[in-house]
């Protein structure tokens, strides 16, 4: 039995990785998903049906209990979560991971006292498990809006370097004391919360997607060492991959940030500098109809699209699809320009334009696109606000100075499409808004594009 178990556990880790492969192409990303969850789905029955030793009835009425509950809530969050949640849930959904991972070292600390290899597992999944689900709690309430600002104590650099010090010696302190004593474990997970509350609360709201990407890498983490502690080859395979794919994309969007990713470790990531009166750009906004918009497009060469998260939470990805599919057809090559950390999550942007059919190869990610804006006609910029801010290159005093961002203002004329003048997620102005090449298309994302295909189909 424990052979065909391990052989079992085999096959599910090779669905993981296949999933994982898929999940890199968004035409297969959905199979990828199905792959995994599959494997995921054949670990459990493996690890349920081939356990050895006698278990209690009353046990399986609980797990059964317990994943069907899970599944019954998943299933229906899932269906019922709009594009615009997809952050929130994401992050939700890892701190649930990190949680597991706590729990499991809290109720196995008893059971292997006399062993400091398994209590070195259970510390190191206990602290990392416990920041991950805190963190991502804060996560959570900064990118669903019940946390709009960062918080920032006096000395919050310190505090945090301090704390996390703390939680790392007074682990090495349980591992190496032998103590059976319980309440040391539970005054290492009160630490460990503690400090994930403390390291996320600082980082402002633009810098979320590196954060996610980074507690999504300690859930990981924290699970593989829960496959060490157990010796299950699965939940080991699992953990690594989690981690070690959210670690790659930290690095990926702390390079496309431009930062260090000990900033983001250490707590001064984010670290935004408020405009005082008279400072901030200044000039004339140029405001303009669907129909000038319509007409600009409809005799242009070359179009780019940018999409932001305005675009997402105005549904408007099927809408904008429709706008490219008029402007093919009359001989217009349309492109979309895909900034690392649009939006509120990594990919956010290639799910959204995935979900409605825009195909792979329109979307050119920023080294490839940024070249290209001198000779573009018209750049469309849909919601997006902090990755088109040329104070990223202009204002060394800017929160984004910096930054890499997508260089539309190079491009002949710029129609940036928003609902209000309202800051970005970073909360500064965009000096974009003021250049002579740029104008103003007020209003929801999906409404004033549909006017201008409406205005197009005229022509």
């Amino acid at each position: 039995m424990e052979y065909i178990k391990e052989i079992i556990y085999l096959i599910a880790s090779v669905t993981f990785v296949a999933g994982l492969k898929l999940l890199g192409n968004p035409n297969s990303a959905r199979k990828g998903n199905l792959y995994a969850a599959a494997g995921m789905i054949l670990a459990i029955a493996a690890t349920l049906i081939l356990h050895e030793g006698e278990v209690a009835t009353i046990v399986y009425v609980l797990i059964f209990a317990a994943i069907a509950l899970g599944t019954i809530v998943g299933w229906m969050t899932a269906r019922k979560v709009k594009m615009t949640q997809m952050p929130e849930l994401v992050s939700l959904f890892n701190g649930m991971g990190g949680a597991c991972a706590a729990l499991i070292s809290m109720i196995e600390f008893e059971h292997y006292t006399d062993q400091p290899s398994k209590v070195a597992m259970i510390a190191a999944g206990m602290v990392i498990g416990s920041v991950s689900f805190s963190g991502s709690m804060i996560a959570f309430m900064k990118l669903n809006g019940t946390m709009n600002k960062a918080i920032r104590l006096p000395k919050y650099n310190i505090l945090n370097t301090v704390l996390m010090i703390a939680v790392v010696a007074f682990a090495v302190y349980l591992v190496a004391s032998g103590t059976d004593n319980v309440l040391l474990v539970y005054t290492l997970l009160a630490l460990a919360l503690l400090y994930g509350v403390l390291f996320v609360i600082p980082i402002g709201g633009a810098d979320m997607p590196v954060v996610i990407s980074l507690l999504n890498s300690f859930t990981g983490l924290a699970a593989a060492f829960g496959g060490f502690l157990y010796g299950n080859m699965v939940m080991l395979t699992g953990g690594i991959l989690v981690g070690s794919a959210g670690t790659i994309l930290t690095l990926a969007m702390c390079n496309a940030m431009n930062r260090p990713l000990w900033n983001v470790i250490f707590g001064a990531f984010g670290e935004q500098s408020a405009a005082g009166p008279g400072e901030g750009p200044t000039g004339n906004i140029k405001e303009v109809m669907a129909g000038d918009v319509a007409i600009l497009m409809n005799y242009a060469q070359r179009v780019v699209i940018v999409p932001g998260y305005g675009l997402a939470v105005a549904q408007a990805q099927h809408a904008i699809h429709d706008l490219e599919q008029i402007l093919v057809s009359r001989g217009v090559e349309v492109k979309y320009a895909i900034h690392p950390v649009a939006g509120r999550m990594p990919g956010h942007m290639n799910v959204l334009l995935a979900e409605s059919n825009v195909a792979y190869e329109k979307l050119v990610e920023m080294e490839d696109i940024n070249p290209e804006f001198p000779n573009t006609d018209v750049v469309l910029v849909v919601g997006a606000n902090d990755v088109v801010n040329p104070a990223a290159h202009n204002d060394p005093s800017s929160p984004i100075y910096g930054m890499p961002i997508l260089d539309v203002e190079n491009a002949k004329q710029v129609i940036v499409n928003k609902r209000s003048m309202k800051p970005g997620y970073a909360g500064i102005e965009n000096e974009l808004f003021f250049h002579d090449n740029t104008s103003m298309l007020f209003g929801d994302a999906k409404a004033a594009i549909n006017k201008v295909i409406a205005e197009l189909k005229d022509m």
